[in-house]
């Protein structure tokens, strides 16, 4: 499987050059559509200006060398799915089962088993690229390193991933998790630092509740446990939520309660609700939040439906949706900032083992030189509503973004961006992106600035009040789109039966 001779996929490849060497010979910009986004990001498309990748679907795994080569339109489940067959799975699986593997690499993806493997983009040993073109090259740590590492979290502005090959690591029946419950922000992050010592740990991150009360969570790949331990699922219907799962096993108890979890269920143990950000759709539902209406309204309150919900509705505007990294030893006086300044409860923590090699997975500077215990990232998850006035939650947004810049951080380019052009390239190294797009012939590619930055949004003047035509406003377009998402759902679900 070194070399792969798939006809299908060959063909496939050579149109998608033919229409790269289109675009490269009249220096037209275009973009890469992949059919489905995990992005929170408005996006528009020019249909005249794409490449398509979505139909580059397919999975073949090597069991001898404990691999996969995977295209890149395959979503997270569709790769585990194929993987588990095989008694193996990927070392780094996002959460969210729609995350595709071409977006892992191409943005940046790392889980709660990223403090011993480090980001997605770590964990693969090659990557086929168009570029920019048309001509078809490999690029590894050994080979084109430059443009390997220069690729990955560069929002597909470098080339067109085709294939990738997946490191593989042996699969378990279980995850034996433990819930440890934690009383401040300084014992979570104390608490995390401990658990990632421990060797035997192969997943580690905590949800906090607020600054006083939360659980540090760890999970080890096993594949039997004592029969009085109990095995707790998180697909179903019935199943709860998990972050509130949490909270029911660790509010009351200060001794770490273990129980065991299917391990697919434990990889996308945050489906259903999208962490916790599907409470706020009964906002639009206008009903109680309780287990019987979480069952009721189940599949539209998984993450593919939420995404759908947040793209039709425009709340993206009106919500703190950021991925943060920042440095380990700045968590504690970070989350005071977020507790003081933009109220958002629940959080993530994710301990990550730094990138030391990608333009946009900067690891930590050189000039903090932080102790040695802490030489490690942490991603904070800030997700839950800001101000209804645009341009009150525009503000927090950019303050948020001063902070983190502040600490030593940065911020996952999925979110939505709100920095000028100049504030963007003061934490990116323009120098070393404009130099090797140069040298693979990318200039006329659209830059990751250009991706993310905020264009054709009017930004309203900021007011103290918030009228009557804001909430209705809100109201409307939330329940339209909710509206919207189970339409479609249902012609979905509809369609695939027939």
């Amino acid at each position: 499987m070194e070399h792969l001779h798939n006809e299908e996929h060959d063909a496939a490849i050579k149109i998608i050059s033919q229409q790269v060497s289109r675009f490269y010979e009249s220096k037209t910009q275009f973009r890469i559509y992949h059919g489905s986004t995990n992005s929170t990001r408005p996006t528009a498309f020019d249909p005249r200006k794409i490449v398509d990748t979505s139909k580059l679907k397919h999975v073949w795994v090597d069991t001898d060398r404990n691999v996969a080569l995977v295209e890149p339109n395959v979503a997270m489940d569709e790769l585990v799915d194929v993987t588990l067959r095989h008694g193996l799975v990927p070392p780094v699986v996002m959460e969210f089962p729609g995350i595709t593997v071409g977006g892992g690499y191409a943005g940046t993806s790392g889980e709660s088993s990223s403090f011993k493997h480090g980001f997605f983009s770590d964990t693969i040993n090659w990557v086929e690229l168009v570029l920019p073109d048309g001509r078809i090259c490999r690029a590894s740590p050994t080979e084109h390193a430059d443009l390997f590492y220069g690729a990955a979290g560069s929002l597909g502005t470098m080339a067109v991933g085709t294939l990738f090959e997946v490191r593989l690591v042996p699969a378990t029946k279980y995850v034996e998790v433990t819930y440890i419950a934690v009383t401040s922000v300084a014992g979570a992050v104390e608490t995390i630092e401990e658990c990632m010592k421990d060797t035997t740990n192969d997943y580690v991150d905590a949800v906090l509740l607020h600054t006083d009360q939360g659980a540090v969570v760890t999970g080890r790949l096993v594949d039997s446990v004592p029969d009085t331990m109990p095995v707790q699922t998180f697909h179903g219907p019935w199943d709860p939520w998990f972050y509130l799962h949490v909270y029911d096993l660790t509010h009351r108890t200060s001794e770490p309660v273990k129980e065991a979890v299917p391990l697919k269920d434990y990889l996308f143990r945050y489906d259903r609700g999208g962490f916790w950000t599907g409470r706020y759709a009964f906002f639009f539902i206008v009903g109680p939040f309780n287990q019987f209406t979480r069952w009721l309204f189940d599949k539209y309150l998984r993450t593919r439906p939420l995404y759908q919900t947040l793209h039709t509705s425009g709340h993206a505007d009106h919500y703190i949706i950021q991925d943060l990294a920042i440095p380990a030893a700045r968590t504690e006086d970070f989350i005071t900032y977020i507790d003081e300044e933009v109220h958002v409860w629940p959080l993530w923590l994710c301990p990550l083992k730094p990138c030391e090699r990608s333009l946009f997975n900067p690891s930590l500077s050189s000039a903090d030189k932080p102790a040695k215990s802490k030489r490690y990232l942490m991603n904070i998850g800030l997700w839950g509503p800001g101000p209804i006035n645009y341009g009150q939650c525009l503000e927090l947004n950019k303050n948020l973004e001063r902070k983190v810049h502040e600490v030593g951080g940065w911020k996952w380019l999925y979110a939505q961006v709100f920095y000028t052009e100049d504030e963007f390239w003061k934490i990116y190294d323009k120098a070393k992106y404009e130099a090797l797009r140069e040298k693979y012939g990318a200039t006329y590619m659209p830059t990751v600035f250009d991706k993310v930055k905020r264009s054709g949004v009017k930004v309203k003047k900021i007011k103290d009040d918030v009228t009557g035509v804001d909430i209705a406003k809100a109201l409307f377009m939330g329940f339209y789109s909710t509206l919207r998402t189970v339409v479609s759902s249902e012609y979905l679900l509809k369609t695939k039966k027939d």
